[in-house]
C-alpha cells in the first residue's frame, strides 16, 4: 500500500499498482469466463451424451452431428474457464485469449441456435459481455496506469 499524504488532516492509503493487477470490469469478465465455460462444458457433455435436451433440426445450412457440436462446445468451455483463470493473474495474454475464445464461443452458440436456441443466445449474452468487459478493463486500467 502506499500512502498519500498531499495535505493536512489523515493520511489515505491507496493500492500500489503493482498490487492491483485487475479492476472491477476485469474481474467481472474472469468471473463471467469462468461462469461461461463451465455452462459450455456442461453444454458440450449433454451434446456427447445425446442428451434428449436437445431437438435436431433438418435441413439446416450448418449440418453438423450433434456429438461434433458436444466437442466443439466441451473444447471451447474448457479454454473460456482456463482463460477466466488467468485473467485473475492480471496477464495482458489471458485477455487478448480471452476475447478470442470468448468471440468464437458466441459465433459457435450462434451456429447452435437451431439445437437449443433460448440457451444459446444466454451463452451468446454472456460472451458478448466478457469480451466487453475485458476491452473495458484494459482501456480503464491503461488510463489509471497513466495517472498513478
Amino acid at each position: 500500500m502506499a500512502s498519500d499524504t498531499t495535505g493536512p488532516g489523515p493520511s489515505r492509503t491507496r493500492p500500489s499498482p503493482t498490487h492491483a493487477p485487475t479492476s472491477g470490469t476485469t474481474l467481472l469478465a474472469a468471473v463471467l469466463m469462468i461462469l461461461g465455460g463451465a455452462m459450455a462444458i456442461f453444454e458440450g457433455i449433454a451434446a456427447i451424451t445425446k442428451d434428449r435436451l436437445f431437438v435436431v433440426t433438418r435441413h439446416y445450412v450448418f449440418e453438423f452431428s450433434l456429438t461434433g457440436w458436444g466437442w466443439v462446445h466441451l473444447i471451447l468451455g474448457i479454454a473460456l474457464l482456463l482463460a477466466g483463470c488467468a485473467v485473475f493473474t492480471g496477464a495482458l495474454w489471458a485477455r487478448f485469449f480471452g476475447v478470442a475464445v470468448a468471440g468464437l464461443g458466441a459465433i459457435a452458440n450462434f451456429l447452435w441456435l437451431p439445437f437449443y436456441p433460448l440457451w444459446a443466445l444466454v451463452v451468446i449474452v454472456v460472451n458478448i459481455l466478457v469480451i466487453w468487459a475485458l476491452c473495458m478493463g484494459m482501456h480503464r486500467e491503461a488510463d489509471a496506469g497513466l495517472t498513478a
